[in-house]
């Protein structure tokens, strides 16, 4: 079985540290895949939904916020401000914060506080896309 070593680790804690067969996780320009002897690369990971597939074969799903990715010697490291499991998100406080994000958008900013708001907003509804997989009856769509 052809595997890599991946860790995601954020401000807080070692998100995994473990063998991998695949990883896929956002770029800004698109969704981007890494199977084992990866060639070397560093890039940026944009707000969303990574996906990995353990050396069990059992599938992952996390959200991040966006961060930075390097491949090197069949390891990858994927460092975030944070990380969540599905299953751990609050979905009322995500829908909270998508909504003063949108809100602040509203308002007349600088374009500093623009960019600051919708990374806001970004993370709020890749969090709320994370509930919404593992509780869809909570969501009046």
């Amino acid at each position: 079985m052809n595997t890599f070593h991946l860790q995601i680790i954020t401000c807080d804690r070692v998100f995994f540290d473990g063998e991998c067969e695949s990883l896929i996780f956002p770029g800004f320009d698109g969704q981007i895949e890494i199977l084992a002897h990866h060639a070397p690369m560093a890039t940026t990971v944009a707000v969303g939904e990574v996906r990995f597939r353990d050396a069990e074969g059992q599938m992952h799903a996390v959200i991040v916020s966006d961060g930075i990715l390097n491949t090197a010697d069949n390891t990858v490291t994927l460092l975030a401000f944070s990380a969540e499991r599905p299953d751990e998100i609050d979905a009322h406080r995500a829908q909270m914060a998508l909504e003063m994000a949108r809100e602040e958008m509203q308002r007349k900013q600088s374009i500093v506080e623009y960019n600051l708001s919708s990374a806001a907003m970004a993370r709020a509804m890749a969090r709320l896309s994370g509930a919404k997989s593992i509780h869809p009856d909570d969501f009046n769509t």
